[in-house]
Order: C-alpha cells, then sequence, then structure tokens
C-alpha cells in the first residue's frame, strides 16, 4: 500500500510540476512608439488557473501613472480539453519621454518579461489651439517618396467629450495610387493643455502610381456626441435621469501634398523596379537535400520579404530551369504583415523538384536587384549557388530494347546463289515439319499454358478504372504494370507522343505537389488509348509475340 501512496504522490508532484513549467505570464502593448501625453496598453494574459487576485502593479508607479486595470476572462474548449485564460488590460501614461522601460511584473510565483517603449516628445501646443471638442490631423510619415515607394498616412481624431458608438470614418480613396489599410483603428488618451482627450488611430500604407505633386483628400470623421443634461436642455425640463440624446457632428481633416519622384535613372530598365526600405531572401528545403537519389522528390521554398511593398507588388523569382531536374511549382503565397513603419509584404514560391539524373546537379544563384529608400542607392540580395549530389536508384532501372538490327554488319565469304539458297531452306523446312507431326502422333494432346500474371485485358482495365476515378497514386501503379507489358518503356512512349508526355507531366505534377490539388485522369487515359503502335521496334520472340496493345 505504501508503494501506492508513494506513486500517486510523485504522479501528483509531477503534474504540479509539469503545469507550473507550463503556466506563464506574458506581457504585450499595443504599439511600441508613441508621443508625450499618450497613453498605452498593457495586456498581462495567463492561463494559469491556480493563480488568484491580480498582478502587483506598483513596479509601475515610477515611470507611469496608472490609468485604469480591466480583467476578462475566458474559456476555450478545443478537441473535449478546456483552457480558461485570463486577461489584465492597464491603460498608462508614461511620465517620462525617451526609452522608457515597463519591468517584469509579478502573478504569485509567475512573472512577466519585461518591455521598452520610445516616447517622443510632442511639439508644445498653443494654449488657444484646439478648443474645439473635437477635430482631426493628418500627417505623412515622409513628404516625398519615389514612385510605387510607401508612405505611412495617419488620421487621429482627437475628443474630449464621449462619443456614442456610431463614429465612422470616410473611405480614404486617393487617385494614381494605391491604398492598404494597415490593421485596425486604435484607440488611446492624450493630454491637451491639461485637458484629457481620447484619440482614434488609423493608419494607410499608400503608393504612388505616378511621378508629380499628390494630393491626399481631406477625410471626414462623423460622428454623435454624448450631451449632458444641461446641454441637452436648452431652455426645456432636462431629463435628470441619463444623457439627452445626442447631437451629430462632422470634422474634416486638411488635404495633405506628397511629393512623388520618379524612378532614378541608374536603375536597371530590365528589372522590376522595387523601392523599399530592406529586403531579405530565404530559402528552405523538404527534406534537406543531403542523400537524393533519381526519382525522389525535394521540396525547395524561396521567400522574398520586402518592408515598404506589399505582396502584391513583389516580382516572379527566377525559375530553377535546369537540365535534368523537373520541376512543380505551386502557386505563389502572398501575404501583408502591419508593423509600425508600415507593410512587410512577403512572396512565398514552393516548387518540387525531381532529378533525373545521378551525378551533381548545379543550380544557379538566385538575385533579386532593389532601391534601398532608406539610403537611396541600388543594391542587390542574393541567394549563393547550390550543388545537388544525386546518386543512383537501383529500383529505377530503365529497360533498354534489344536491337536487331543487321543492316551494319557485313558478311564476308563466297557467293551464295539465290536458287541453292532457296531450294536448302525448303527441303529444311519441310523435313522438320515431316518429323514433328510424326513425332507428335504417338503423343497426347498437351495442355495449353495458363499464363502468369494479369492479363493485358485486366491491366488496361485497371489502369482506366484509376484514370477515370482521378485517382493519382492508383493510376501510377496500374501505369507502370501496363508499361512492363509493352515493348518499349514509359519515357520511350511519351518522348514520341506528345499528348502523352503533357499528361505524365500533370500526373507527377499531382503525385509531387504538396498543395494537393485537384488531378483529372481522362487526359492521361485519352493519350493511353490514342498512342500510335511503334513500327521500328521487331518482336525478337518470333511467333510468341507480345499481346496487342489493346485487346479485343
Amino acid at each position: 500500500m505504501s508503494r501506492v501512496y508513494t506513486l500517486l504522490i510523485g504522479l501528483l508532484l509531477s503534474l504540479i510540476s509539469l503545469s507550473l513549467q507550463a503556466a506563464q505570464l506574458t506581457a504585450s502593448v499595443d504599439r511600441t512608439r508613441l508621443n508625450a501625453g499618450e497613453t498605452v496598453e498593457l495586456t498581462l494574459e495567463t492561463d494559469d488557473v491556480t493563480q488568484f487576485g491580480k498582478p502587483d502593479m506598483s513596479a509601475l508607479e515610477s515611470s507611469f501613472e496608472v490609468r485604469d486595470t480591466r480583467q476578462l476572462n475566458s474559456l476555450k474548449t478545443l478537441d473535449g480539453s478546456s483552457q480558461a485564460t485570463t486577461r489584465w488590460i492597464v491603460t498608462l501614461l508614461p511620465r517620462e519621454t525617451g526609452s522608457v522601460l515597463i519591468p517584469s511584473l509579478q502573478l504569485g510565483e509567475l512573472k512577466s518579461q519585461p518591455l521598452t517603449l520610445q516616447v517622443l516628445q510632442s511639439e508644445p501646443q498653443d494654449p488657444g489651439s484646439h478648443l474645439a471638442s473635437i477635430f482631426i490631423e493628418a500627417s505623412l510619415d515622409q513628404d516625398s517618396v519615389y514612385v510605387q515607394a510607401q508612405t505611412v498616412l495617419t488620421l487621429r481624431v482627437y475628443h474630449s467629450v464621449s462619443l456614442f458608438d456610431d463614429s465612422s470614418l470616410s473611405p480614404l480613396q486617393v487617385p494614381d495610387a494605391r491604398v492598404e489599410k494597415l490593421g485596425d483603428s486604435r484607440t488611446y488618451e492624450k493630454l491637451i493643455n491639461g485637458v484629457r482627450h481620447g484619440v482614434i488611430e488609423t493608419r494607410y500604407a499608400i503608393y504612388p502610381q505616378q511621378s508629380g505633386v499628390l494630393k491626399i483628400p481631406a477625410q471626414v470623421f462623423s460622428a454623435t456626441l454624448v450631451q449632458t443634461p444641461a446641454e441637452g436642455s436648452q431652455g426645456q425640463e432636462a431629463n435628470p435621469f441619463g444623457p439627452q440624446p445626442g447631437r451629430s457632428v462632422r470634422v474634416k481633416s486638411a488635404e495633405v501634398p506628397l511629393t512623388v519622384k520618379p524612378k532614378p535613372a541608374d536603375y536597371p530598365a530590365d528589372v522590376a523596379w522595387l523601392p523599399a526600405r530592406s529586403i531579405s531572401l530565404e530559402e528552405n528545403w523538404s527534406p534537406e537535400p543531403g542523400t537524393t537519389q533519381v526519382g525522389d522528390s525535394l521540396t525547395r521554398t524561396l521567400i522574398l520579404k520586402a518592408e515598404g511593398l506589399a505582396g502584391a507588388q513583389l516580382p516572379p523569382l527566377p525559375p530553377t530551369e535546369v537540365p535534368g531536374l523537373r520541376r512543380y511549382p505551386d502557386q505563389p503565397q502572398l501575404r501583408n504583415l502591419p508593423s509600425e513603419r508600415g507593410l512587410i509584404g512577403t512572396r512565398e514560391e514552393r516548387e518540387a523538384l525531381v532529378p533525373g539524373r545521378a551525378g551533381a546537379i548545379d543550380l544557379p544563384a538566385v538575385e533579386v536587384t532593389w532601391w534601398n529608400t532608406r539610403e537611396d542607392h541600388l543594391e542587390h540580395t542574393s541567394l549563393a549557388a547550390r550543388t545537388l549530389q544525386i546518386s543512383s536508384n537501383p529500383g529505377l532501372a530503365v529497360d533498354t530494347p534489344v536491337n536487331n538490327d543487321m543492316s551494319g554488319v557485313t558478311v564476308i565469304g563466297p557467293p551464295v546463289w539465290p536458287w541453292q539458297l532457296s531450294t536448302l531452306l525448303l527441303a529444311c523446312t519441310t523435313f522438320y515439319g515431316f518429323a514433328l507431326w510424326w513425332r507428335a502422333r504417338g503423343q497426347p494432346a498437351i495442355a495449353r499454358a495458363v499464363q502468369t500474371g494479369p492479363s493485358p485485358r485486366t491491366v488496361l482495365d485497371d489502369l482506366k478504372r484509376a484514370c477515370l476515378a482521378n485517382d493519382p497514386q492508383g493510376t501510377r501503379q496500374a501505369l507502370d504494370a501496363w508499361a512492363r507489358q509493352q515493348p518499349e518503356t514509359l519515357a520511350e512512349m511519351a518522348a514520341r507522343f506528345v499528348p502523352l508526355s503533357d499528361a505524365l507531366d500533370g500526373l507527377n505534377g499531382a503525385l509531387y505537389s504538396e498543395t494537393g490539388k485537384l488531378w483529372l485522369g481522362e487526359d492521361l487515359w485519352r493519350a493511353v488509348r490514342k498512342l500510335p503502335a511503334a513500327e521500328h521496334i521487331k518482336d525478337p520472340a518470333g511467333d510468341a509475340g507480345l499481346p496487342p496493345l489493346y485487346p479485343k
């Protein structure tokens, strides 16, 4: 019994240890750069249900003014297991400018990681300005950009009064420019002349398509103000039990000019124009091409990432056109990731590479030419060339047809008259046939040999069934069985009949692709049915010839 108790106690301690290792207190902020007088939201999150109370916020008081703290509890159920999560959302107002540290906070035995904020010095406010209860600002991160380069427009709506939830901002439409919204709008607070204002901030990435002066039109913000009883009465009897019906307001931002520069004259004319803050190029393999054999499938993934460009602006990378290497590309994946400085566009290209011969296969270098908008000069980003060492695959031995062509053989000897040769041949065949007939008279009839393996009709039916069922794996197996009964190899038949070659490319693409795209086998079955016979191949077996391609 003591052993059982010891085992249970050890198991309980192990579970507690695992739960403590898995539990953590994570910290995050809604932004890392802000102006002086603006608030930032700190989120603390944990999934440890054994912790009670709330994190100790006393470490924040030296650098921040803690405005508000909200607690949110959630319960998620996935695959029969439940996970409880607790979040604390803390509104902070930095007391200083510069680099401000959010220290590690503690909840029981859990500690969060420290975070760093960049608090910028705000421009001094005119005491007589911005007296309206609601106004809007529009600003660009730079006043001059290259054509098709990114500039970030920031719209901030300030309000010192409460608003209903029906506020809206007019859609941003800029002529001769592409516009991408950078995430959702975010809210925070800011002190202006000692008055607390709520701020609604919306950001856009703008890509001008023509050089010259681009004018970003004014934006309109519409909202309904919450009126107090004194404001809503206006000589009428006020409602003492709550706010009065709201008052609709509309405010408009100023028009913002932008200077758009043309493409630099020294940029190469034969490459795509890529103005970006930074560009990186990565390469991944699955599996790693260490011990690769002929016929193996290698998946190569190239990832082009550009800061300051959308994914749709990134051009296709050079294809891997190498002799002895078949490629089956997938559709490129384009993604956009909002950041503090705008968009980070990503283009991911994945392709299956199948080596067709043994030996060294050289992959060329991949190079991307682009214009560095931060330092204003031409740059090149590249992946180095690579050599694949391919070994032979014993399981893919190719049958070589026997060549019985004797046209190149010269027989030297005494001349033989045609009539003498024909007479001798006739006599030999007559004698041989009579001997066989005489020998067969005294022997019982021999049963016909039973054919081993599937019949040509069965193999062809299996191939048809797999093709019309759009089953690439089953079609590949049936195709190999059918090809073994033919006088040529599958590669030789594909080389002399283009429809069969195209259909095989489609089948291989479906087999080696990782996207699981639908394959239709009707074209392959049609190519097999219409495959012309090879007239130049002689039957080395004489009378016991191969069965017809399409038996009756």
